[in-house]
């Protein structure tokens, strides 16, 4: 097995890369402070909107979580919030400010220093232990650093403003997410941002600097789950199905947090593409059995599609369905369910 995944990981350096990720040497000042975030603590399952919220308060945005949220997870039990939604939130639903987001992956710490000092806001999406708690996924506001303390200062919207975390917990966390991170600017300073993510700014070319940084991770450590986890999710960025999903079936092999698959999907979408449709069952009804992941309308469009797969058309139209009624918005869903009764 060893030997195995040792030739799958070689073979991989075939892949084309275009750059690597962006070294910056512009010089960062020792420490720094972000003003204007949003102190608003969250509500229940809304580390999502309230952190986003909280971020967009630094632009004037007066609303409180509740709006977001309603737009974002009209189900008060959904449980999770993806980072491209929130930008979808941001991009389309906030008319009144010039503003807008972005996503990217395998982001680094020194990016966040820099994006910090720059005077973007930043949030990231990372692993997430509180005492009492088992594993969760969770979204952090990064408001500033101090090189002296190795610490980022944090508004995190379930421990409240001020929250300091060492420079080593959040690299380790936000491994769990790929590194991945979600920075809002206005309209006159986004080629300012695009300058400063430098190959990081093509979202291609992010996806491969993402897929290195998991691969070496990787190639460094055979049982680290999560960079095997995170090297599936940059190959179904890069739409290889068949290689994203040997690294996922290498991830769960090793071990992922049970709610792993209430926030992160690409396995399920490498499943599907590989034709592999009983292992997209396996995962969707682990959710609906785990106290959990059945508020989570991924799931429910998941069951769809594998069951469109295995040609079980009308389930799989109540699935979509279903998704729909737990989240009107969430247009992945509506566009298989308008699909599929096209062709019924």
């Amino acid at each position: 097995m060893i030997r195995r995944l040792l030739v799958f990981l070689c073979c991989l350096w075939a892949l084309p890369v275009l750059a690597q990720t962006n070294e910056t040497s512009l010089s960062l000042p020792p420490a720094s402070r972000m003003s204007g975030l949003g102190k608003e603590y969250q509500g229940w399952n809304n580390c999502g909107p309230a952190t986003l919220t909280n971020a967009l308060a630094h632009f004037g945005y007066v609303d409180d979580q509740i709006r977001a949220a309603n737009w974002l997870k009209p189900n008060y039990e959904d449980k999770n919030v993806s980072p491209w939604q929130m930008a979808e939130f941001v991009n389309t639903q906030i008319p009144e400010l010039p503003v807008f987001a972005i996503v990217r992956s395998g982001g680094t710490l020194d990016l966040l220093k820099l994006l910090l000092a720059k005077g973007f806001p930043v949030v990231i999406e990372k692993g997430y232990e509180p005492s009492g708690y088992d594993w969760m996924g969770h979204y952090l506001l990064m408001a500033g650093y101090d090189d002296a303390l190795a610490e980022f200062t944090t508004m995190d919207s379930f421990r409240g403003p001020d929250t300091r975390y060492a420079y080593a917990d959040i690299l380790a966390y936000w491994q769990h997410f790929n590194y991945q991170y979600l920075v809002l600017t206005t309209v006159n300073r986004h080629e300012e941002l695009m300058e400063l993510l430098g190959a990081d700014a093509d979202e291609w070319q992010n996806t491969i600097n993402a897929l290195e940084l998991a691969r070496a991770e990787a190639t460094a450590d055979l049982e680290d789950a999560f960079a095997w986890f995170n090297m599936g999710s940059s190959f179904v960025g890069l739409q290889m199905f068949d290689a994203a999903a040997q690294a996922y079936d290498r991830a769960i092999a090793l071990g992922l947090p049970w709610r792993m698959f209430w926030y992160q999907f690409g396995a399920l979408d490498a499943y599907f593409h590989s034709g592999r449709y009983d292992d997209m069952l396996r995962i969707v009804r682990q959710n609906q059995n785990d106290g959990g992941g059945q508020y989570v309308e991924e799931t429910y469009y998941y069951l769809g599609l594998a069951r469109e797969g295995r040609g079980e058309l009308d389930k799989a139209l109540t699935n979509y369905i279903t998704a729909l009624e737990f989240n009107p918005n969430f247009h992945p869903a509506r566009e298989a369910r308008d699909s599929l009764r096209a062709r019924m």
